[in-house]
């Protein structure tokens, strides 16, 4: 099995809602840091939730990636289905004591960010034949969507109400970050790693 998804099946995915860490440099740090993904899905208050855990070297959780009703849902089904699954034992725990555990993480642990992106798996350039970089635009997102990534968000403890609305500000973003390709064929998108994945 592979130990982290190829750049192609991240941006074959469409919308997905990011989770990374507040201390972390911008949205895509995580990925640059994780060695290790797993498939997760829980059932909360407000539905099943469908995610992928990123991991760095020493185990901690440093991305997360959650399905939304924006998600090409196929692509999501084919990568995580190449993926372990992250919940082992914790798969037989009843439902209060899930809910039990993330308050006991979200009140003990490091605060996280929310973003909802699109990614685009980029060539390295010369001298890196096969190798793809990893980088992230904001997309427009339905309203189902948008109370999809709120839920989820609320339930990871982040308060970004205004983050998710499709407003004249976020548009202006949404605008300003569209991958335009320049002359060599790039797209300037919101951010990218610096990290090569063969």
């Amino acid at each position: 099995m592979p130990l982290l998804p190829h750049p192609q099946q991240l941006a074959a995915l469409g919308a997905v809602l990011c989770l990374y860490r507040t201390q972390a440099s911008g949205e895509l740090a995580g990925w640059s840091q994780a060695v290790v993904a797993s498939s997760d899905s829980a059932l909360d208050s407000d539905g099943l939730r469908e995610s992928v855990q990123f991991h760095d070297r020493d185990g901690r959780c440093c991305w997360q990636l959650f399905l939304l009703p924006d998600t090409d849902f196929l692509a999501w089904e084919q990568m995580t289905a190449r993926l372990p699954d992250a919940r082992g034992p914790e798969k037989e725990a009843g439902l209060a004591e899930r809910l039990w555990r993330r308050v006991a993480n979200r009140l003990g642990g490091e605060s996280w960010q929310a973003n909802v992106l699109r990614f685009h798996a980029l060539a390295a350039g010369p001298g890196f034949a096969g190798m793809s970089l990893l980088a992230a635009s904001l997309p427009r997102l339905s309203a189902c969507g948008a109370g999809a990534a709120r839920c989820i968000a609320r339930g990871a403890g982040i308060e970004c109400d205004e983050l998710f609305d499709d407003c004249c500000c976020r548009q202006a973003s949404i605008h300003s970050t569209q991958p335009a390709e320049d002359a060599a064929g790039w797209p300037w998108p919101l951010g990218f790693n610096t990290r090569t994945h063969a």
